[in-house]
């Protein structure tokens, strides 16, 4: 680390950081987590003071409507799914497309039912993001899970099938197998009763496979507790899209004025050569491409976007090329786009991991200085009056011992929602260690106590606290 950052940092310091940039928490961190989970979801509507937010919600209901119908529910249900989202509007967006029982998402859905259950609600809904990679080295991630302490390999996929490939891309065989790193399927008791639960079928992504499971998981061992519906980047696509399609919706405004749209690279660009460097990182363009295998960045420029390597990809920057593209399946938005149509223009509150509490109202930051140029004032005006539109809401629940699916098994969720939620937040949480390991939260404290960053500073006007 620089000399100008501390040389060792803890959970105290972090602590210490998020009251600072989210001073709501600091009179939970010694209240249970059920209080603090019951005001992450204590959430009401929207005033009505802006039509484009009202149509960008309307929209946003739709594609929940969707998912819950692909999901198997019946069509009341599924209105019911979206009038609970418009009425409550709290996304979990932390687990990303992960098998429910690996420990970051498994925990992170406990979190999620304490707070639906305080304030009686029926639906889970989560934006399981799936732009992800598999990872081979360190065993980790969506094509693994840890079962009586042996890394298992979900699809019993070799090294030259992980290193670099995308979940979301089409054209694989995944099945489950939950295989050991020395071969066989499901290599020990736990893993072959796991595998008894999970879907047969053969999937053309990993990323559905995963979902499908995921699905079937939920309703034989949480099913009474809460209904899951599980909204993916494909989906995200999908409501840009519908926005696309609509000449009153802000975001086709957007696309289409030039000046707009090369402020955000440029924004992005001046945030990274600053104290907010790597919050928001320019990966890539508005978009990514959507190759057989992996997805690829895009840049925007002379109003194509281009693919570096790949000639003969480029989409013009224009409403229906945009949309055109996703319902083709070659699209899918970047972390600006898709938190735009999921939270920012729809008004939804956003429930995420470590870097979310930060990132996400810098990525408000940008959208105001568009909505800004594109002279909504009722839009601003609805965005300066959001109520913590971001809050902590993954990795909350940290527990150091045990396995998921077999403290289910022995337990049951119901119990294991009993003893986690009475536990404080502050013991709740852990060692915090996926902040403290992070060298960006190390740079984030030390730009806070030396005054560099401040809760009032600019790029943190839009965050709602």
């Amino acid at each position: 680390m620089s000399e100008s950052l501390p040389t060792s940092f803890g959970p105290g310091d972090i602590r210490r950081a998020l009251t600072i940039l989210m001073p709501s928490i600091e009179p939970y961190w010694e209240r249970s987590l059920r209080d603090y989970a019951a005001a992450a979801y204590q959430v009401g509507p929207k005033p009505d003071i802006s039509a484009t937010r009202t149509r960008a919600m309307r929209l946003l209901q739709v594609v929940v409507e969707r998912a819950a119908l692909k999901a198997g529910f019946d069509r009341d249900d599924a209105i019911s799914a979206g009038v609970q989202l418009a009425l409550a509007p709290v996304l979990q967006t932390g687990p990303h497309c992960l098998l429910l029982y690996e420990p970051d998402a498994f925990y992170t859905h406990l979190f999620s039912l304490l707070g639906l259950q305080s304030k009686r609600r029926r639906w889970h809904i989560t934006y399981a993001g799936s732009t992800m990679s598999f990872k081979e080295s360190a065993k980790k991630g969506p094509g693994w899970l840890r079962l009586e302490g042996e890394p298992l390999n979900l699809f019993g996929l070799p090294r030259s099938r992980m290193d670099g490939h995308s979940i979301c891309c089409f054209g694989g065989r995944y099945r489950f197998e939950l295989s050991s790193s020395t071969g066989g399927t499901a290599a020990n008791d736990t893993a072959r009763r796991l595998l008894a639960e999970l879907p047969v079928s053969v999937f053309p992504s990993a990323a559905e496979a995963i979902q499908v499971a995921n699905r079937s998981l939920w309703i034989s061992h949480f099913g009474g507790l809460a209904d899951l519906v599980q909204i993916d980047d494909f989906d995200a696509a999908d409501l840009i899209a519908d926005h696309l399609d609509d000449p009153q919706s802000w975001l086709s405004g957007f696309v289409s004025a030039e000046q707009g749209t090369a402020l955000v690279p440029k924004e992005i660009e001046r945030l990274n050569a600053g104290p907010w460097a790597g919050w928001i990182r320019r990966t890539t363009d508005f978009f990514w491409y959507v190759g057989r295998e992996r997805v690829s960045p895009l840049r925007l420029n002379n109003g194509y976007l281009h693919c570096a390597g790949l000639a003969d990809v480029m989409v013009e920057f224009s409403p229906d090329a945009i949309a055109s593209a996703i319902r083709d399946r070659k699209l899918l938005p970047n972390l600006f786009m898709a938190f735009l149509v999921l939270s920012i223009l729809p008004g939804t509150r956003a429930l995420g991991g470590c870097r979310q509490p930060v990132y996400l109202p810098l990525l408000r930051h940008l959208a105001a200085i568009c909505i800004d140029r594109s002279g909504d004032g009722d839009l601003l005006d609805a965005l300066a009056q959001d109520d913590y539109p971001g809050m902590w809401g993954h990795r909350v629940l940290r527990p150091d011992f045990g396995e998921p699916f077999p403290d289910v098994e022995t337990v049951g969720v119901s119990q294991l929602l009993e003893a986690y939620g009475t536990v404080p937040l502050i013991e709740a949480s852990g060692d915090l260690a996926s902040f403290t390991s992070d060298r960006i939260w190390a740079e984030m404290c030390g730009h806070l106590a030396s005054g560099v960053i401040q809760r009032w500073s600019a790029e943190w006007k839009w965050s709602g606290v």
